[in-house]
């Protein structure tokens, strides 16, 4: 099934290269944004893996732990082709904390292990750090930094990556099929709702995209404010808003589908009826029978310290991307070795591999 044209914010592809010819190419470090307490029920179990997806390494530390895989969770899922660094909780009430450094793999390696009083839930991390080599560039640098400086301003919209709709697209006929009666397993049930949500919530950012609105203010607009998952609106629009979207403080969101109304108002409640319209057997009542909440998803992701320097190897990119504005964001999925040549490839997102990683957008890099 083809999926959906999602158009750019900044304009056509200024660079053209070759993405991810090794894992070392494309490098990320978590951070959580918080130190473990030092003592609580959950060991927290830094790994720093290589062409190893995030699933799998969690399985890994259940087996080890002596515990089921639903007593391992972790912020986010990282690329399966590159080098990263994140934090994994395991449950372990009124349990030691196995031999962490007897799991030593070709593909991950544990370099720490503290106690929590809380899980690792999903969303919880503040930010990534990457770097990302770019091989065998061509194009226009002076307008691949104007591109960045954009970046930097205005941050990127946050499109779900391909990964969420599996190879091909076909999650969402999978959704189709389920909604009209096909049985499916559990988990199969969760990936091809979040599909069809995540398609939903495309549809829209891509409208606000091709308007020129997606990181503005409309009437009825449903905010975020930066650095968290609280939301509030909607409210009269106001100089002192305008002000908190200027600097970023808040960004306008969108909808995730489910149970209850649509929060927004006005001109943007008018929108994503109408955009949403198209696919209305992926809207309820399918998706208040499987029991999700409706939930809002903010629009733009902000992208800080970019640095674009020129190297014998080719063109690095190295920056900081905040995902607490993300919600769910999704991530390009992209192969190793694959050539690359949309603008917003200079810079990378969180997370996802086609087959087996969660989203950060199509665009710059923001999944």
């Amino acid at each position: 099934m083809a999926q959906l044209e999602l158009p750019l914010a900044w304009g056509g592809p200024p660079l053209r290269g070759v993405m991810r010819a090794t894992p070392e190419d494309f490098f990320v470090d978590e951070d959580l944004g918080f130190e473990p307490d030092g003592s609580g029920e959950h060991a927290f179990v830094r790994i720093e893996k290589r062409g190893a997806n995030t699933e799998w390494v969690a399985r890994q530390l259940a087996r080890l732990a002596g515990v089921g895989p639903n007593a391992v969770s972790y912020a986010g899922m990282k690329d399966r082709h590159a080098v990263t660094r994140q934090t994994f909780s395991i449950h372990l009430p009124g349990r030691p904390d196995p031999d962490w450094s007897s799991l030593q793999h070709p593909e991950f390696q544990v370099l720490d292990c503290r106690r929590h009083s809380r899980k690792l839930k999903r969303g919880a991390h503040r930010a990534n750090a990457f770097r990302i080599v770019l091989r065998d560039i061509s194009g226009d640098r002076a307008a691949a930094e104007a591109c960045l400086a954009k970046i930097a301003a205005g941050g990127v919209p946050n499109y779900f990556g391909e990964q969420r709709f599996g190879r091909g697209g076909d999650n969402l006929e999978r959704a189709r099929a389920m909604f009209a009666g096909k049985r499916m397993q559990r988990h199969e049930q969760g990936l091809v709702l979040s599909a069809a949500r995540s398609h939903l919530f495309n549809r829209l950012l891509a409208e606000r995209v091709r308007a020129g609105n997606w990181n503005q203010a409309l009437e009825g607009e449903v905010w975020m404010l930066a650095g968290s998952h609280s939301i509030f609106g909607p409210e009269p629009y106001t100089p002192e808003l305008t002000a908190r979207l200027v600097s970023g403080d808040i960004g306008p969101t969108g909808p995730l589908w489910g149970a209850g109304e649509l929060r927004s108002a006005g001109a943007v409640v008018a929108i994503e009826r109408d955009v949403a319209a198209p696919d209305d057997d992926l809207r309820r009542p399918q998706i208040v029978e499987q029991g999700e909440l409706a939930r809002d998803v903010g629009y733009v992701v902000r992208i800080g310290h970019q640095d674009l320097q020129a190297s014998s190897s080719g063109v690095v990119c190295a920056g900081r991307a905040d995902w607490a504005t993300r919600g769910l964001g999704g991530s390009s999925g992209r192969a190793r070795g694959q050539t690359v040549d949309r603008p917003e490839h200079v810079v990378s997102e969180d997370t996802g591999e086609a087959t087996d990683d969660e989203p950060v957008s199509t665009e710059p890099s923001a999944r």
